[in-house]
């Protein structure tokens, strides 16, 4: 999902989101941070970042936001999100393909709204399956 070329828009993130009007500018910004976290994590880090395509799946990115709300909040996860109206991996593709229709993000031919449907159950995902760590 990140840019192959930079992108301009005269949008702000509290543009698309008060025109939206799905989902506060926090999940807009929770989203992008977890694209930049699942970015990293499957490419690595690159020095100059601005001029390399490094494309993540819809469901690569769902796996990844998952896993950056879980390290940020634990249990707690869940409830910040449906905070924020997102209740479900479809909610991640909408907040993503807002961004992409509004010039902040962009996406290849291939990528789609479908490719966030029920990833996962958000019970299972963020409360069923989360392990806590032990502390040596």
């Amino acid at each position: 999902m990140p840019p192959s070329k930079p992108v301009r828009s005269e949008k702000t993130l509290h543009d698309v989101s008060h025109e939206a009007g799905l989902y506060p500018v926090e999940a807009y910004e929770f989203v992008q941070q977890g694209l930049a976290y699942t970015v990293r994590k499957i490419h690595g880090i690159c020095k100059d970042e601005g001029r390399v395509m490094r494309h993540v799946s819809g469901q690569e990115l769902c796996e990844g936001i998952r896993d950056f709300a879980l390290n940020r909040w634990g249990l707690l996860a869940r409830t910040v999100l449906a905070k924020w109206n997102i209740r479900r991996t479809n909610d991640f593709g909408k907040i993503v393909f807002a961004l992409v229709e509004n010039g902040i993000l962009q996406a290849t031919e291939a990528d789609t709204p479908d490719d966030f449907r029920e990833v996962y159950d958000f019970t299972r995902a963020f409360e069923r399956e989360y392990r806590f760590e032990k502390l040596i």
